[in-house]
């Protein structure tokens, strides 16, 4: 079982997995499912579901107790009995199958319609009769009040073959020089033809006339669609008394009110191939349209897609299980496809085990791998100057990053870093020529070039460990970590900085553990010494708590400052920005040029300084008067006021006296 999720719709494909060939023993089938995975966990929804070659077309019962498909090659038939999930019976036919109509409720009538001009009738134990049909047929339609089997082909008439009576009657003669398609609706018996010139005519079989045409080529050869050819019918299917739909050759569907000759919806499958199939979900408001790539699943009202399935192989026929969810697509494969989307209806009755494997499937927490995106974290984000997208649908936020779309991601990494590749380029150069002129002085390190601190700190341990860390350094999955440049541990970042403290106390523990290991304690010391022994490690283990959160507070001070700096360096450059920005600034600055191009002397003497100080050794003097600064100033007059509107809201002791209490 694969699950795709296409639209927020979940589409479990049913028909995924190997097969194990029918020439095996049971010995040896067992033996396979317990030693490969993918046989183990394979679901054979229906035994032998396959066709030699290819399968054409797929029909269910109006009983819904088997489903019978038709393929090559040889041309065969296969029916299946869905209460056993196996197959019934298969038989082998002259010709290929075109298509083919259940005429009973079981599979005790069929009419198949042959590609060499032959009808062929089959009852329960196998052929029943055999005619041939005066043009090569296309599609066929049983109208079941008055036992009219209807004909179509390449020619303009309909030939009506009467089943009671066992004989051809009078046919259709129609406008069309071919027909493609018939539908007759169940509710009252109309007959429609989907033409090989884009139209559709109704036929009623009571009356044998033609009640209307619908000219469905000129909706589709508009210039929105820029259709160059003329597109024919070539599915044609009902939804109730009132509605039907029509496919045509350049991928259009056409949904109508046989009231009205304007369509109410036209649906564009946009790649030009043609209808093959339509269906209608009886209970919800969607279409079912089948092309040779896609099953487009949309609503009839609206036009929007709900969702959509895809297969290696191109579809050649459709059928949907009334009222469920189960969808049986006939392809150019041996392999006949099932697909089940809960969303759409639940499980038949006979495979309802489904409804239960897709609950289990949708508890247990699957991660999603998006191919075509690429993750980030908000550092990486913001270096790319892709922050400001923060809270659009361009960004999927996830765990402790986002997902952004690759092209966005490589187009904002050529503006950010435009030299990367060549970069790139000069670092694979580089080490080609050190791969083919090796120096001759070879010194023997067993260090790799990337992380070799760690590499060492994983070499110093002994024992055990030390045969373990080796292992680490040979194993695959850590290749990269001591050979790709880019894992290489940045000292001067701000996690590793808050980090260093700890692996530093690490260290020192370590090499405090073999001087405890040499110390020899007497067994016969007294409880008082053990006592001072461990008053003694308790104090010292708080002196390297006290010094391990000294340096954690200096790093993060460090990094405080740091930042700040940054801030201000950013701030200036913005206000100078602003400043050059501004009107008026070309006078300003002239200012400022002739402020810097004055002396020493000319600048203090405008800015009045009075005060002069002499040095002990010489005769030079400095003139300078010393300004209060604003802060002192204003905090001042800030203590002024907050002492000033203190006084208005204390109360007073000093009318209280102390009143001395008899002896």
């Amino acid at each position: 079982m694969q699950v795709s999720e296409i639209d927020n719709v979940k589409i479990y494909n049913l028909s995924v997995g190997k097969s194990l060939p029918d020439w095996l023993t049971e010995r040896k089938k067992r033996a396979l499912l317990k030693t490969n995975v993918n046989l183990r966990r394979r679901i054979e929804l229906i035994q032998e579901f396959d066709m030699p070659g290819v399968s054409t077309s797929l029909r269910v019962s109006k009983d819904g107790q088997y489903i019978m498909a038709t393929g090559i090659y040889k041309p065969r038939l296969k029916c299946f009995d869905v209460n056993n999930l196996s197959l019934k019976f298969e038989r082998c036919l002259d010709s290929e199958v075109v298509t083919f109509e259940i005429l009973s409720e079981d599979y005790s009538k069929i009419v198949f319609l042959q590609c060499d001009r032959y009808v062929e009738f089959h009852v329960g134990h196998g052929r029943h009769y055999r005619l041939r049909v005066p043009r090569f047929g296309r599609d066929i339609a049983y109208h079941k009040p008055s036992c009219d089997l209807f004909i179509v082909g390449a020619s303009s008439e309909v030939n009506r073959l009467n089943l009671e009576l066992g004989q051809f009657l009078a046919p259709f003669v129609t406008k069309a020089n071919e027909i493609n398609c018939c539908a007759v609706n169940e509710e009252h018996g109309l007959l429609i033809l989907g033409t090989e010139s884009g139209h559709v005519e109704a036929w009623d079989p009571r009356t044998k006339s033609r009640q209307g045409i619908l000219d469905c080529a000129m909706h589709c050869t508009d210039s929105e669609y820029k259709n160059g050819m003329l597109p024919a019918i070539t599915a044609a299917k009902f939804d109730g008394p009132l509605r039907m739909g029509v496919g045509t050759s350049t991928g259009h569907v056409l949904l109508y009110d046989i009231r009205s000759s304007k369509p109410l919806l036209i649906k564009d499958h946009m790649n030009e191939a043609p209808i093959k199939a339509l269906e209608f979900h009886k209970q919800m408001n969607y279409v079912y349209s089948m092309d040779s790539t896609v099953v487009k699943i949309w609503d009839k009202n609206t036009g929007k897609q709900y969702t959509s399935i895809q297969s290696s192989a191109d579809f050649n026929d459709l059928c949907v299980i009334p009222n469920t969810g189960l969808n049986l697509m006939a392809v150019e494969d041996e392999k006949m496809q099932i697909y089940y989307i809960p969303s759409l209806g639940p499980a038949p009755r006979w495979c309802a085990f489904l409804d239960n494997l897709t609950e289990e499937l949708e508890s247990s927490a699957t991660q999603t791998v998006y191919d075509d995106y690429k993750f980030i974290t908000k550092q990486e984000l913001e270096s790319l100057g892709l922050d400001h997208l923060l809270g659009t649908n361009l960004l999927r936020a996830y765990m402790h990053g986002y997902f952004v779309d690759v092209r966005l991601y490589k187009r904002a990494k050529s503006i950010a870093e435009p030299f990367a590749f060549e970069q790139y380029k000069k670092r694979k150069i580089r080490e080609k020529i050190e791969q083919e002129r090796p120096s001759r002085i070879k010194i023997e390190d067993n260090l790799p070039k990337v992380n070799r601190d760690l590499a060492s700190k994983l070499l110093e341990d002994d024992g055990k460990k030390k045969k373990q860390s080796k292992n680490l350094l040979k194993d695959d999955r850590f290749k990269a970590l001591f050979e790709n440049p880019d894992f290489e541990v940045d000292k001067d970042a701000e996690e590793y900085r808050l980090i260093n403290p700890v692996l530093s106390r690490k260290d020192k523990n370590k090499d405090k553990k073999p001087m405890a290991e040499t110390m020899e304690v007497d067994e016969n010391e007294d409880k008082d010494s053990d006592k001072e022994l461990y008053d003694v490690t308790d104090d010292e283990s708080s002196d390297e708590d006290r010094s391990w959160v000294k340096e954690v507070k200096k790093q993060h001070k460090i990094i405080r400052n740091n930042k700040a700096q940054e801030e201000d360096s950013q701030a200036e450059v913005e206000k100078v920005y602003e400043f050059n920005k501004a009107p008026g600034n070309t006078n300003l600055i002239r200012n400022v040029t002739r402020v810097n191009k004055a002396s020493l002397g000319d600048r203090l003497t405008k800015e009045g300084f009075s005060t002069m100080v002499s040095t002990a050794g010489g005769n030079r003097e400095m003139k300078y008067t010393m300004k209060g600064k604003k802060s002192d100033s204003e905090r001042i007059k800030k203590m002024k006021k907050h002492h000033q509107e203190r006084k208005q809201f204390v109360r007073r002791t000093g009318f209280l006296t102390k009143t001395k209490l008899p002896r």
